[in-house]
């Protein structure tokens, strides 16, 4: 798995997931429970991870969806 966006706002989070479901695209968000460590103030980014053979795939919905500039470099 890559990690293909890295981003504290649970919005993009959100319609981030929202669009791998519909794709059919499998992924993970890490780092979303750090919260307790960090006492709930969000600093820590949440990585949203794609299974490798969908990154492009991934990289291209979500450059039309206009989150192209929450993309990881390659």
């Amino acid at each position: 798995m890559q990690a293909i966006v890295k981003t504290n706002d649970p919005t993009v989070i959100a319609f981030i997931e929202a669009l791998l479901k519909e794709a059919d695209i499998g992924y993970l968000v890490l780092d979303q429970h750090m919260s307790i460590l960090e006492g709930s103030l969000g600093i820590i980014p949440r990585r949203i991870l794609v299974e490798d053979e969908m990154v492009n795939r991934a990289r291209v919905i979500l450059k039309d969806a206009g989150l192209g500039h929450e993309l990881e470099p390659h």
